[in-house]
């Protein structure tokens, strides 16, 4: 039997045999925190002509120079341009046009005066500041030149990209397909919330990890696809292993153990299944299992509800978001300062369950209480992970350690546990 490994080696034998989905073309709309899979090169310059930045009158500025409220300057008004009407004709000396935000300037002018600045006349218009001359407006291609590359491959798409994207007429942006992820609970104490009735009276307890790792593989970037619950027999896990046809990626929970009901491994290998590893150094979590089934990667988690999120996090997630084409699969961890004293007793890697905070002197972290695998709240209370090295004992207060913040947006190439 194979010694069981470090969790940071474990990330990477995992990211190593997962592969990046193949791209797509999806509706511009749809594809909100998608990979972008090719460059985008504008096709034109933004703005396509130059244009009026606000409301007001278009203008040669040595016509304006000079105006104040004691000496006016009259001009013709000889062109009415709003929003998408182009100008017949350019300005002459003494001549200037009423003008709307986004309407191009017509030939002539370089000068834009806002309205507050003038009397409002639609003939003639007089002019008594001369602050605005040779502003206001915005040049051709002032915002993207004409071939030039305006986002790159690898870039995900979140709002602001999707609108670069539609001013360059993109309509069905290339990207990377999300990862469809096949969730398996097993176990014969466990039903779906659909038996309240077992649950509220004690005889089954409810399958919280099936929805939780459903909101978890969305939220890393995943299409959840729901097996069910299967019993705590071969046949049954077989039958529900078959729906995962289709699917990118197998999670299970619990069952892969060394108890004589403990059958995903068995019945995964009888399926094909190549197993990687199975055991791991760490707390939560240490049985974690690890194969292909056929070219289907599959990671089998832990039973109990923290396990199931701590080793998510640290490996599932990252698999997930390789595969959805990021770069940058792993979120970087922090250096923070103990708030408290920590006592661990096994020589294992630990990554505990802490609320991390600003402090005076920098991030301060202190754990969300007792840390019992099966204490779903803590995660809720959580923010962090932190991360305690093997063989550690003792983390005496204002000790320096690092912890995977949970929402940090920050993301790296290599494990940061």
């Amino acid at each position: 039997m194979s010694e069981p490994l470090a969790a940071a080696e474990a990330a990477l034998r995992i990211l190593a045999d997962v592969r990046r989905q193949p791209a797509v073309r999806m509706p511009l709309d749809d594809a909100l925190d998608a990979i972008l899979a090719e460059d985008a090169v504008s096709p034109v310059d933004i703005p396509a002509w130059t244009n009026s930045a606000m409301d007001g009158y278009a203008a040669r500025g040595a016509d304006v120079l000079g105006a104040t409220a004691e000496r006016p300057i009259r001009l013709s008004v000889v062109e009415h341009l709003p929003a998408g009407r182009f100008p017949t004709r350019a300005l002459g000396s003494g001549e200037c046009a009423r003008i709307f935000t986004g309407a191009p300037l017509p030939e002539g002018s370089d000068t834009v005066i806002r309205q507050e600045d003038t009397d409002g006349g639609a003939d003639t218009v007089t002019i008594v500041r001369d602050r605005d001359v040779g502003v206001n407006f915005r040049r051709t291609g002032e915002d993207i030149r004409k071939g030039t590359t305006v986002l790159q491959a690898g870039t995900e798409l979140g709002p602001a990209e999707l609108g670069v994207l539609a001013s360059l007429a993109v309509a069905h942006p290339l990207v990377y397909r999300q990862p469809r992820v096949a969730i398996l609970g097993s176990g014969d104490e466990i039903v779906d919330v659909d038996q309240p009735e077992e649950i509220l009276s004690g005889r089954k307890i409810a399958s919280s990890n099936t929805h939780t790792l459903m909101a978890l593989v969305r939220r890393a970037g995943g299409v959840p696809v729901n097996l069910g619950i299967a019993r705590d027999t071969p046949d049954s896990l077989r039958q529900h292993l078959r729906r995962a046809q289709g699917c990118d990626l197998l999670v299970t929970t619990a069952g892969i153990s060394v108890g004589e009901h403990d059958f995903v491994r068995s019945v995964l290998e009888e399926l094909g299944a190549v197993q990687r590893f199975w055991k791991l150094r760490m707390r939560p979590g240490a049985p974690v299992g690890f194969g292909l089934l056929g070219e289907v990667p599959w990671i089998g988690l832990p039973g109990n509800p923290v396990s199931t999120m701590v080793t998510f996090e640290l490996f599932v997630r990252p698999a997930i978001r390789k595969m959805s084409g990021h770069a940058l699969p792993f979120r970087r961890s922090v250096p923070v300062r103990m708030a408290e004293p920590v006592t661990l007793k096994p020589r294992l890697q630990h990554f505990l369950r802490a609320i991390v905070t600003e402090g005076p002197g920098g991030l301060e972290a202190r754990l969300t209480g007792p840390q019992g695998s099966g204490i779903l709240t803590s995660m809720v209370l959580a923010n962090a992970l932190l991360v305690i090295p093997e063989g550690q004992h003792e983390t005496p207060v204002g000790a320096a350690a690092s912890a995977l913040v949970l929402d940090d947006p920050g993301h790296r190439a290599e494990p940061g546990f």
